[in-house]
């Protein structure tokens, strides 16, 4: 992801009068935009749980994410702030992601959007299906929703590292990506919630009644929207509905469209540029500043709520949140006689199979009968082994897969079984996938991004 352009755009004026600025800001700035480089931080956060959960130091790893800490009055374990409220942030992030894809991207038309849905439809069943074949009966079978995350972040990449990739294969893996997220989401507020208090979920629906309103009427306060928002997600975490949710719920309520277009701006801009020379020759300074008002009014206008609050929000989301959700959930303690029992448990196999043969047999199969049955069309500069490697990508779990596996097993020993075979998998699909593609892709291929 490159720097934000209206970030850039206001870098660049900075840079003239600051030295903070053109030394530390903007490099700063296009480094952790480079593509990857979130991704880096998030494989070195997990390398170090790893490494720190097998150390001499293995007691002071787990008891930190027990150490309860207060805010407003509400007492939670460290691990529970960063899996229940800093999540939810991520979540947020999500929900805005896949609300922009339904309103204006690649989902919005569905006839472009059928063969990535029906990709992530069948990279979704079949993993489920090969864990409950392998867990039935079992204490882990509640675990089949474990392996149906893709990792959107990390695939994409591994995706970016091959050259000549056509522009229609990254769109296919990242909208599939976003259906598998519609897919998650649900699963994690159907099948991975707790006991429902009445009360608290009458609270919640009344806060979101608030928040429409005070949308209806114009409403424009950030620190309103702020508000409203922590106590709604209150209100979903004492509800006994998993709080993240309200983060998906809020994001999906963020307006992704501009008030104003680009267009319309700069032609009411030149009508308003008139008025305030004219303003600043005959001296009237208190009509100089009405103008500039109106004109600032009008430019935070052209730029839509959700695409303001992800550029805030996104650098904090990728280089704080994740990371720490990667430290606080990736350690598991090896050991000989662990390692052992891990490697004979059925939840171990059925997230390891369902990630790195489920993704690719489901997204494969599923893509193929879609495209002749008639319901979606293979763009003419994609091939079915193309195809057959984003699936195999689409098998790095990690960060949805692990938040899904802390949601599924309470147990110590079943926990680690998932958490082992996401890390493996993740790492396999992820070295697979990519040499995959890389014979499947022609490296001279004239219509592959620049980007």
């Amino acid at each position: 992801m490159a720097v934000p352009e209206r970030t850039l755009g206001a870098l660049k004026l900075h840079v003239r009068e600051s030295l903070i600025a053109r030394t530390v800001q903007l490099p700063i700035q296009t480094f952790i935009h480079t593509q990857g480089v979130s991704s880096a931080f998030l494989l070195a956060a997990a390398v170090i749980a790893l490494a720190w959960a097998n150390s001499p130091w293995r007691e002071a790893y787990f008891h930190a994410w027990h150490i309860e800490v207060s805010l407003s009055g509400l007492k939670l374990p460290i691990h529970a702030w960063i899996n229940d409220a800093m999540m939810a942030l991520f979540f947020f992030l999500v929900g805005m992601e896949i609300k922009q894809e339904l309103v204006s991207g690649e989902l919005r038309d569905l006839r472009r959007a059928a063969l990535p849905v029906c990709g992530g439809l069948g990279g979704m069943i079949a993993p489920a299906l090969i864990f409950a074949l392998l867990n039935h009966g079992r204490p882990g079978a509640h675990g089949w929703g474990v392996p149906m995350a893709t990792d959107i972040a990390f695939s994409l990449g591994v995706l970016t590292l091959i050259k000549g990739v056509p522009p229609e294969l990254k769109i296919f893996l990242l909208s599939l990506a976003i259906a598998d997220d519609i897919g998650a989401i649900g699963v994690i507020a159907i099948f991975y919630t707790s006991h429902l208090h009445l009360e608290s979920l009458l609270i919640a629906a009344l806060i979101l009644v608030v928040i429409l309103l005070c949308r209806r009427i114009g409403l424009g306060r950030q620190i309103l929207y702020a508000a409203l928002g922590f106590a709604f997600w209150l209100a979903v975490l004492r509800s006994g509905i998993h709080a993240t949710i309200a983060g998906v719920i809020l994001g999906f309520l963020m307006p992704v469209k501009a008030g104003i277009s680009s267009a319309d701006f700069s032609e009411i801009g030149s009508e308003m540029m008139t008025d305030l020379r004219s303003a600043q020759s005959s001296g009237d300074t208190a009509r100089v500043h009405r103008i500039l008002g109106a004109m600032e009014y009008l430019l935070t206008k052209t730029e839509a709520p959700a695409d303001r609050i992800t550029r805030k929000l996104h650098d904090w989301i990728a280089f704080l949140v994740l990371p720490l959700f990667a430290l606080s959930n990736a350690g598991v303690t090896f050991s000989l006689s662990t390692l052992g029992t891990i490697l004979h448990s059925s939840i171990c196999w059925g997230v390891l199979l369902g990630l790195i043969v489920g993704k690719p047999l489901g997204i494969l199969s599923v893509s193929w009968l879609a495209t002749r049955a008639g319901l979606a069309r293979l763009p003419a500069s994609i091939s079915w082994t193309q195809i057959a490697g984003v699936g195999v990508l689409a098998g790095i779990g990690f960060t949805v897969s692990l938040f899904i596996s802390a949601l599924a097993f309470d147990d110590p020993l079943q926990l680690d079984a998932a958490k082992t075979a996401i890390l493996l998998a993740s790492l396999i699909a992820g070295i697979v996938g990519f040499f995959l593609l890389k014979r499947a892709v022609p490296s001279d291929n004239p219509t592959s991004s620049t980007h």
